[in-house]
């Protein structure tokens, strides 16, 4: 399948997944602990059923990672799931959440969507095809120095005896930026660094389906997306960066004296 086709499949996966959410959003929740604080619900599991039938009508036999029941099938086609990317925002009546499902072809994701199901946008993009949310060619920011941007992190469920260097790159950023923000959906954050709505985002503790759509919608648009190095970004790893170019050096340097904690 090319790119494009990909792109199509991971269009209609997403929206379905995305009209279960605003389907059950006002409906009684059931909530279950994954960990400490990291939340499941009904939702979650509906959403991904709804997006699995899909997938397994329109690509039969294909590789998943769905964030609810990892892993099957094999093969060099894998498409990646997270069914509700937003989950604590979900269960809580905040409406900033999202539906997310990308492809990727040995290794490297190629094509993706992200929904967000309470403004009715479709975030989409394919290796070589450009990013769009509806019909917008989608662009990062022109932002050239930090006082002009608005950055964007997240804290993740573990890794807790990683919060003093996340809370010290937080405090710089707070310092240097325009404005700084946590919004609770990495999938959606990196969709708005496409669209030139945030400039900067970083976080660390991620999963590869928090983020591999967005990685296709930001480098579409002409941002880089790396390690807090700079260095080539690993999906196991968990740790992302995504900028601007004119900003993502100052980024860089910015993760890396707090890490050093400098």
């Amino acid at each position: 399948m090319t790119p494009a086709e990909l792109e199509r499949i991971c269009v209609a996966a997403a929206q379905a997944g995305a009209q279960v959410l605003r389907e059950l959003l006002e409906k009684p929740r059931e909530i279950a602990l994954k960990g400490r604080i990291d939340l499941v619900t009904d939702a979650d599991r509906a959403s991904e059923e709804r997006i699995l039938a899909l997938l397994r009508q329109r690509v039969p036999g294909a590789a998943v990672l769905a964030e609810e029941s990892g892993e099957s099938g094999r093969g060099e086609l894998r498409f990646i799931v997270d069914p509700l990317d937003g989950t604590t925002n979900y269960a809580h009546g905040l409406p900033l959440f999202s539906c997310t499902v990308a492809a990727e072809v040995s290794g490297e994701p190629v094509a993706g969507c992200t929904v967000d199901p309470m403004r009715a946008e479709t975030f989409r993009g394919h290796r070589g095809g450009g990013a769009f949310v509806g019909a917008r060619r989608l662009s990062v920011s022109n932002a050239t120095a930090l006082d002009q941007a608005v950055v964007c992190t997240g804290f993740p469920y573990g890794h807790r005896e990683r919060l003093p260097e996340m809370i010290a790159a937080f405090g710089r950023f707070t310092e240097l930026a325009r404005g700084t923000r946590r919004l609770g959906s990495a999938a959606l954050d990196l969709a708005y660094v496409a669209s030139g709505r945030l400039d900067v985002f970083w976080e660390q503790g991620l999963k590869p389906w928090d983020v591999a759509a967005g990685i296709v919608l930001v480098r579409e648009a002409g941002g880089l997306v790396t390690r807090f190095d700079g260095s080539v970004l690993d999906l196991r790893d968990g740790e992302i960066l995504a900028a601007t170019p004119t900003l993502h050096d100052r980024a860089r340097s910015i993760l890396l004296e707090a890490r050093s904690g400098r």
